[in-house]
């Protein structure tokens, strides 16, 4: 099924960046716009689903027009049109669904779900082709994963959060020490300023499990500084930053590099929002700069948060493996990455 001049359009609206990407032969990025809408969601300290869902109704449109003209292209240029199926807020995913599904029909062109994190996984083809079997570390908002892939398509989560994820930990962490929405950046920034002094626990869980729980960690946290005010105390900002980030960081790392060495992988991939992280990218580097064999890719900042580039790169995998939607896709907001895949 592949063309030397595949062209995906790809559509992403998961949660609050309406995303429009145009992919050449599934790793030439040709157009790549993004709407955020970090702005209208920051005095809530947080995503609100409907004002999240309104927005991507009035930016569609002016998106979709910005990415084809970038491109200079027209819809009979279209090989297929790939969407984030989910997993994501139901509301914002209704949107581009729709908007992909009026597309195809209108112009007949063939359609195609994608798994949000499997996207998040294939923005690293934009960078450098894929070596199998490899292992990929998902960071973001809603979801921390290790996920083994022995090829194209294949998905096997070898571990996964049981409580918040890590990105969840970051933000509840940063509304703690009043920083802005999202908390991320500001965390990372303040651990770049400051010292891992404070002792803050590390949640291993049972022997040989690569599952991660980042609650514990948060309540820690949030205790300490509880008890410091209760004892007229002042913790220094900066430092209680850096000892969250280097628990978080610690955890990742170690059972990242244990489960590239179980599984033998060729590749290990960093993917999702928080793989913008300073902090995370100089550890992971560190380590595997150690590890004889195994290769290291991590996407530049611009591919790490919400994109469509990456729902086009993960499309066209399932494009050449001829795998196709029909009308009745629909959003699916607790989609499992191992089924679609």
């Amino acid at each position: 099924m592949t063309t030397d001049n595949q062209i995906i359009l790809g559509i992403e609206t998961s949660c609050d960046e309406t995303a429009v990407a145009v992919i050449k032969n599934g790793k030439e990025i040709v157009a790549n716009v993004v709407a955020s809408q970090i702005e209208s969601h920051k005095r809530f300290g947080g995503v609100v689903p409907e004002i999240a869902s309104r927005h991507h109704v009035e930016q569609m449109t002016i998106v979709l027009e910005e990415a084809m003209n970038q491109a200079n292209i027209d819809f009979s240029d279209i090989d297929a049109i790939a969407v984030t199926e989910g997993p994501g807020l139901v509301g914002a995913l209704l949107v581009g669904v729709n908007a992909a599904k009026a597309i195809a029909f209108a112009h007949n062109i063939p359609l195609i779900g994608v798994h949000h994190i499997a996207g998040h996984i294939y923005a690293n083809r934009l960078i450098q082709e894929l070596q199998f079997p490899l292992l990929s570390l998902v960071v973001s908002g809603g979801h921390t994963e290790l996920v083994y892939m022995k090829e194209h398509g294949s998905f096997k989560v070898i571990g996964e959060t049981r409580d918040d994820a890590a990105g969840e930990a970051y933000d509840k962490v940063a509304r703690t020490l009043n920083l802005p929405y999202p908390g991320g950046p500001h965390i990372d920034r303040l651990a770049g300023e400051g010292n891992p002094t404070i002792d803050l626990p590390r949640a291993w869980l049972e022997e040989g499990s690569y599952d991660f729980s980042f609650s514990g960690l948060k309540s820690s946290v949030i205790n300490t500084l509880h008890n410091a005010e209760q004892r007229g105390e002042t913790i220094d900002s900066k430092d209680l930053a850096a000892s969250f980030q280097a628990s978080v960081i610690d955890v990742l790392v170690t059972k990242t590099v244990k489960a590239a060495k179980e599984y033998d992988v060729k590749q290990v991939l960093l993917a999702g929002g928080v793989a913008a992280n300073k902090g995370l990218r100089q550890s992971l580097e560190k380590a595997f700069v150690e590890l004889n064999g195994i290769e290291l890719i991590i996407p530049p900042l611009s591919l790490c948060t919400d994109n469509a580039a990456m729902i086009a790169a993960a499309g066209s995998i399932l494009y050449d493996k001829g795998i196709r939607s029909d009308y009745a896709l629909n959003a699916n907001p607790g989609l499992d990455l191992e089924i679609h895949g």
